[in-house]
């Protein structure tokens, strides 16, 4: 699996999917390629929203910033994904109390509440409309979960100050989504949804605004460290004095330090046709999304044109299925069988970055080499804030850097020759409890 390049394995060069964000969303012309030589302050490899917001950011701390990205931007998970900007990190707070203490926990609470308004922030800034809805439904799809939502609930209440979340008993779950898989969970008003397109386009423009300089269909081929890092693409090459990795699911072999530690996945999304007010009140009236509990997770949402958006369904393989409608289709059906006269209007799959902890790896790769991926499909609003982090640090200020980098992100056991059978044996274990 490793010789597989995801980056050409399921699409075609420089052609966003044919997805319902890229239906909706006008993208500019594409952008020029690398061509020869030249000299920048900060290179960044990846055109989603990490490198972007880092692109912004150090552009406007007068950098002179080169992105460098192998097909369009915001071609990869960040223009694909759910649009789901949950609250707080890929992890409870419970979870990073016991492991970080309860001050770090608390500092990575506030990092993700700045990541939340940081999206918001950048979305009301670009040119482009990203139909923020507030309000974020974690549905618990086993009775036994049901105490513990509604204890979370109550810690994030009282301990955290956060009175956006209410716990959401089964009668009014299944008012809300007309399923009978949910037995109860959170609401979360603070959490909300977005077109994830829209936004990274929108920074992309903020970033060129600012000085950044943008290059698409420029895959990088390869990078020699030291004091001045060397990025060469086949046509061209920059010369910088830092560097960043912000590749995420598509880094493949090109820092294998890094690819030891993140494991590309794909994940698949179908968005339906447009429903009418009678259909859209029996599958989901909530302007809501949801996320459920399963680790194989499902996450949908209504769009605001009546559309049901969603994600779901298990893949093992680096190719994306052959009918990506049809497969997600079936999980669909699970969730809301009264949905099975609808259409599908549009499928289509991506690839992100998970970690052994599924909490996001920072690392300092050399001196003047950074990278923040493996955001464990939790990234919209952090790898935003990531890239405004890893900025930073490249401006001298690395505390908040360093206290991501702290964070648990072990290789996995047999390093790159070995994760993805492991990885295929931990999923099919995990979709085997999430039926249970």
């Amino acid at each position: 699996m490793t010789s597989i390049n995801l980056l050409h394995s399921n699409d075609r060069q420089g052609v966003y999917p044919a997805s319902w964000y890229a239906a909706i969303t006008d993208a500019p012309p594409p952008r020029a390629s690398l061509a020869g030589e030249a000299r920048f302050d900060v290179c960044i490899i990846g055109g989603g929203l990490t490198g972007l917001s880092a692109a912004l950011h150090l552009s406007k701390a007068g950098y002179k910033v080169a992105v460098v990205e192998a097909h369009r931007i915001g071609w990869g998970a960040s223009g694909r994904n759910g649009g789901q900007v949950g609250t707080g990190q890929r992890l409870d707070q419970d979870y990073l109390e016991k492991h970080y203490g309860k001050q770090n926990a608390r500092h990575y609470w506030e990092i993700a509440e700045e990541a939340k308004a940081l999206v918001r922030t950048l979305a009301a800034e670009g040119e482009f409309e990203c139909h923020i809805e507030n309000g974020i439904l974690h549905a618990d799809h086993k009775r036994g979960y049901v105490s513990e939502s509604r204890e979370y609930a109550e810690k994030l209440n009282t301990e955290y100050g956060y009175d956006e979340i209410r716990f959401v008993d089964q009668e009014e779950m299944r008012a809300l989504v007309r399923s009978e898989r949910y037995f109860g969970g959170t609401l979360d008003t603070g959490a909300f949804h977005i077109n994830p397109l829209a936004l990274t386009l929108g920074i992309a423009g903020l970033a060129e605004s600012a000085g950044a300089t943008l290059f698409e269909n420029s895959e990088v081929l390869s990078v020699m460290e030291g004091p001045d890092v060397s990025v060469k693409t086949a046509q061209g090459e920059i010369r910088a004095s830092h560097l960043v990795y912000a590749c995420n699911g598509y880094l493949g072999t090109l820092q294998k330090r890094v690819a030891k530690r993140v494991l590309p996945i794909n994940n698949f999304v179908i968005a339906t046709e447009p429903l009418t007010a009678a259909q859209r009140e029996a599958i989901m009236p909530t302007v809501a999304a949801v996320a459920d509990s399963k680790f194989v997770i499902n996450y949908f949402r209504m769009t605001h044109d009546n559309r049901l958006l969603f994600g779901g369904g298990e893949n093992y393989g680096y190719r994306f299925p052959a009918d990506i409608k049809a497969f997600v289709r079936k999980p669909m059906l699970e969730i809301f069988p009264q949905s099975e006269p609808l259409k599908i209007d549009y499928g289509w799959g991506g690839t992100l970055a998970v970690t052994v902890k599924r909490m996001p790896l920072f690392q300092r790769i050399a001196g003047n080499i950074l990278t923040c991926t493996g955001y464990s499909g939790h990234g919209v609003a952090l790898a935003t804030l990531a890239g405004k982090i890893a900025a930073e640090a490249i401006n001298g200020q690395a505390s908040r850097f360093d206290l991501m980098a702290e964070m648990d992100t072990p290789r996995f056991p047999g390093g790159t020759l070995l994760r993805y059978p492991m990885l295929v044996a931990a999923m099919t274990w995990f979709s085997l409890r999430d039926r249970l």
